[in-house]
Protein backbone atom coordinates (compact mmCIF):
# COMPACT_ATOMS: atom_id res chain seq x y z
CA UNK A 1 0.00 0.00 0.00
CA UNK A 2 2.65 2.74 0.85
CA UNK A 3 4.60 1.69 -2.62
CA UNK A 4 1.19 2.89 -3.95
CA UNK A 5 1.03 5.92 -2.65
CA UNK A 6 4.94 6.82 -3.55
CA UNK A 7 4.25 6.26 -6.46
CA UNK A 8 1.01 8.21 -6.71
CA UNK A 9 3.19 11.02 -5.37
CA UNK A 10 5.91 10.64 -7.76
CA UNK A 11 3.40 10.76 -10.91
CA UNK A 12 1.78 13.52 -9.44
CA UNK A 13 5.00 15.39 -8.76
CA UNK A 14 7.81 13.69 -11.04
CA UNK A 15 10.41 16.71 -10.67
CA UNK A 16 10.42 15.42 -6.99
CA UNK A 17 12.59 11.95 -6.36
CA UNK A 18 10.70 8.99 -5.02
CA UNK A 19 10.63 8.72 -0.98
CA UNK A 20 10.95 5.32 -1.21
CA UNK A 21 14.04 5.34 -2.74
CA UNK A 22 15.79 8.24 -0.98
CA UNK A 23 14.49 5.97 1.78
CA UNK A 24 16.66 2.90 0.59
CA UNK A 25 19.53 5.07 0.05
CA UNK A 26 19.68 6.72 3.39
CA UNK A 27 19.61 2.62 4.32
CA UNK A 28 21.70 1.00 2.32
CA UNK A 29 25.05 2.79 3.99
CA UNK A 30 24.46 1.65 7.23
CA UNK A 31 24.42 -2.06 6.07
CA UNK A 32 27.98 -1.35 4.03
CA UNK A 33 30.84 -1.62 5.68
CA UNK A 34 32.79 0.05 2.99
CA UNK A 35 30.59 3.02 3.68
CA UNK A 36 31.76 2.69 7.47
CA UNK A 37 35.55 2.85 6.68
CA UNK A 38 34.79 6.07 4.08
CA UNK A 39 33.16 8.23 6.80
CA UNK A 40 36.26 6.87 9.08
CA UNK A 41 38.59 8.13 6.72
CA UNK A 42 36.98 11.60 6.46
CA UNK A 43 38.42 14.97 7.86
CA UNK A 44 35.82 17.25 10.81
CA UNK A 45 35.18 19.50 7.62
CA UNK A 46 34.09 17.04 5.75
CA UNK A 47 31.83 15.12 8.41
CA UNK A 48 30.58 18.38 8.98
CA UNK A 49 29.86 18.95 5.44
CA UNK A 50 28.07 15.39 5.37
CA UNK A 51 25.74 16.28 8.47
CA UNK A 52 24.86 19.74 6.89
CA UNK A 53 23.71 17.73 3.58
CA UNK A 54 22.19 15.52 5.16
CA UNK A 55 20.12 18.02 7.89
CA UNK A 56 18.91 20.01 4.65
CA UNK A 57 17.19 17.03 2.93
CA UNK A 58 15.99 16.32 5.99
CA UNK A 59 14.79 19.52 6.56
CA UNK A 60 13.71 19.95 2.88
CA UNK A 61 11.54 16.85 3.18
CA UNK A 62 10.13 17.52 6.51
CA UNK A 63 8.46 20.24 5.06
CA UNK A 64 7.72 18.36 2.08
CA UNK A 65 5.94 16.02 4.00
CA UNK A 66 4.16 18.44 5.72
CA UNK A 67 3.19 19.96 2.54
CA UNK A 68 1.30 16.31 1.33
CA UNK A 69 0.18 15.88 4.79
CA UNK A 70 -1.94 19.71 4.44
CA UNK A 71 -3.06 18.49 1.40
CA UNK A 72 -4.43 14.96 2.11
CA UNK A 73 -6.01 16.86 5.14
CA UNK A 74 -7.99 18.87 2.95
CA UNK A 75 -8.91 16.57 0.45
CA UNK A 76 -10.31 14.52 3.49
CA UNK A 77 -12.37 17.76 4.84
CA UNK A 78 -13.71 18.41 1.01
CA UNK A 79 -14.36 14.57 0.38
CA UNK A 80 -16.51 14.40 4.23
CA UNK A 81 -18.07 17.80 2.96
CA UNK A 82 -19.72 16.27 -0.51
CA UNK A 83 -20.47 13.01 1.48
CA UNK A 84 -22.19 15.37 3.92
CA UNK A 85 -23.95 17.29 1.23
CA UNK A 86 -24.79 13.82 -0.85
CA UNK A 87 -26.42 12.41 2.49
CA UNK A 88 -28.38 15.32 3.45
CA UNK A 89 -29.56 15.51 -0.60
CA UNK A 90 -30.74 12.27 -0.58
CA UNK A 91 -32.69 12.42 3.15
CA UNK A 92 -34.36 15.09 1.84
CA UNK A 93 -35.42 13.97 -1.36
CA UNK A 94 -36.31 10.22 0.63
CA UNK A 95 -39.01 13.04 3.15
CA UNK A 96 -39.95 14.87 0.06
CA UNK A 97 -41.22 11.35 -1.59
CA UNK A 98 -42.67 10.14 1.82
CA UNK A 99 -44.52 13.85 1.83
CA UNK A 100 -45.71 13.49 -1.42
CA UNK A 101 -47.54 9.65 -0.35
CA UNK A 102 -48.90 10.93 2.45
CA UNK A 103 -50.36 13.80 0.78
CA UNK A 104 -51.76 11.62 -1.86
CA UNK A 105 -53.16 9.20 0.82
CA UNK A 106 -54.79 12.47 2.89
CA UNK A 107 -56.01 13.96 -0.51
CA UNK A 108 -60.00 13.00 0.19
CA UNK A 109 -59.26 14.82 3.91
CA UNK A 110 -60.40 18.53 4.05
CA UNK A 111 -56.29 19.32 4.87
CA UNK A 112 -54.45 18.83 2.29
CA UNK A 113 -51.48 18.53 4.65
CA UNK A 114 -50.67 15.63 7.16
CA UNK A 115 -51.18 16.56 10.35
CA UNK A 116 -49.07 15.93 13.33
CA UNK A 117 -50.07 15.19 16.80
CA UNK A 118 -49.21 19.04 17.87
CA UNK A 119 -51.45 20.08 15.12
CA UNK A 120 -48.68 21.74 13.12
CA UNK A 121 -48.37 20.44 9.91
CA UNK A 122 -45.67 18.54 8.69
CA UNK A 123 -43.09 18.62 5.50
CA UNK A 124 -43.90 22.69 4.83
CA UNK A 125 -40.27 23.60 3.99
CA UNK A 126 -40.35 20.55 2.20
CA UNK A 127 -41.30 21.62 -0.75
CA UNK A 128 -38.67 24.84 -0.86
CA UNK A 129 -37.01 25.08 -3.94
CA UNK A 130 -33.22 25.93 -3.30
CA UNK A 131 -32.11 28.36 -6.16
CA UNK A 132 -29.06 27.09 -7.62
CA UNK A 133 -26.99 28.81 -10.70
CA UNK A 134 -24.74 26.49 -12.60
CA UNK A 135 -20.90 28.07 -13.45
CA UNK A 136 -18.17 26.80 -14.65
CA UNK A 137 -17.11 25.09 -11.71
CA UNK A 138 -18.52 23.27 -8.83
CA UNK A 139 -19.74 24.90 -5.41
CA UNK A 140 -17.49 26.10 -3.18
CA UNK A 141 -17.08 24.60 0.28
CA UNK A 142 -18.15 27.48 1.60
CA UNK A 143 -21.48 26.88 -0.52
CA UNK A 144 -21.67 23.33 0.15
CA UNK A 145 -21.79 24.04 3.55
CA UNK A 146 -24.84 26.53 3.54
CA UNK A 147 -26.29 24.27 1.47
CA UNK A 148 -25.83 21.39 3.98
CA UNK A 149 -27.82 23.66 6.48
CA UNK A 150 -30.37 24.78 4.94
CA UNK A 151 -30.71 21.02 3.99
CA UNK A 152 -30.57 19.91 7.30
CA UNK A 153 -33.12 22.57 8.16
CA UNK A 154 -35.87 21.64 5.12
CA UNK A 155 -35.24 18.18 6.46
CA UNK A 156 -36.15 18.68 10.26
CA UNK A 157 -39.06 21.15 8.91
CA UNK A 158 -37.21 24.04 10.82
CA UNK A 159 -38.68 27.29 11.46
CA UNK A 160 -35.23 28.19 9.53
CA UNK A 161 -35.14 27.43 6.57
CA UNK A 162 -36.93 30.91 5.28
CA UNK A 163 -33.29 33.09 7.09
CA UNK A 164 -30.85 30.54 5.89
CA UNK A 165 -32.18 30.82 2.31
CA UNK A 166 -32.11 34.19 2.01
CA UNK A 167 -28.42 34.55 3.20
CA UNK A 168 -27.97 31.67 0.49
CA UNK A 169 -29.67 33.46 -1.94
CA UNK A 170 -27.81 36.93 -0.63
CA UNK A 171 -24.49 36.07 -0.09
CA UNK A 172 -23.96 33.43 -2.74
CA UNK A 173 -26.16 34.00 -5.57
CA UNK A 174 -26.53 37.86 -5.46
CA UNK A 175 -23.05 38.79 -3.71
CA UNK A 176 -22.47 42.43 -3.31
Amino acid sequence: MMQDSSESVAEHNPSQPDLSTLSLDVQRPRRSPSFEERLRRLNVAELNERVEETESAVTRLSEELVQHLALRDELDFEKEVKNTFISALIDVQNRQKEHREALKKNKKKKHQQFQGATGKSHGHYLTTVIPYEKKGSPPSMDDLQTLIKILHAMRDDSDKVPALLTDYILKVLCPT
